[in-house]
């Protein structure tokens, strides 16, 4: 599959190449069907994936916070126990385990719901992301007069060239920050 996709992705770069060596019955002014914006380049400058970074960093520390808080003081309920357990009678002791094993079962609780939230919520705030830009785009393409916008990154390397003229990384990026400070953050 990811083959495919390679293979697929050259294609269209060959496609753009073309177009822009096409013959001189094309008009100069003419914009290329095909560009790529590099994603690592737009990711890394755009203020609305910054705040999402932020945000989720920040709920994060709070989770995880949260959770060593909690861990601290069941360790510290299970060291008292542990203190004490000679002097408790075997009533006691089983009461007092009980009680251990449910707090320890709440905080593993805690620990999955929390980390899947976090999940969530980071999947939440990519598909807002995804939406944000693909929206940007729909304008900004038929503005230009551009039919396909490809994508690079160098960790995912579905495109392998682009020539440097159908790169719309920087103006994409002024736009869509543009858009995002007028919105208000």
């Amino acid at each position: 599959m990811r083959s495919l996709v390679i293979i697929f992705s050259i294609i269209l770069a060959s496609f753009a190449a073309n177009a822009q060596t096409a013959p001189a019955t094309a008009s100069p002014a003419q914009a290329p069907t095909v560009v790529f914006i590099n994603s690592d380049t737009l990711l890394s400058n755009y203020a609305y994936f910054k705040a999402i970074q932020a945000k989720l960093r920040g709920l994060s520390t709070q989770a995880q916070n949260e959770i060593t808080t909690k861990g601290q003081a069941f360790q510290k309920e299970v060291a008292a126990y542990q203190k004490n357990a000679n002097n408790l009678s075997p009533v006691q002791k089983a009461a007092t385990e009980k009680k251990l094993a449910k707090k320890q079962e709440d905080l593993q609780a805690l620990n999955q719901n929390t980390a899947k939230q976090l999940q969530d919520i980071e999947a939440s705030e990519n598909a807002n992301l995804y939406n944000r830009i693909a929206d940007y785009l729909k304008g900004y393409t038929k503005t230009k007069g551009y039919k396909i916008v490809l994508t690079y990154s160098k960790s995912n390397p579905s495109m392998l060239y682009g020539d440097d003229s159908l790169d719309i990384t920087k103006d994409v990026l002024v736009g869509l920050n543009d858009e995002y400070t007028k919105a208000g953050k």
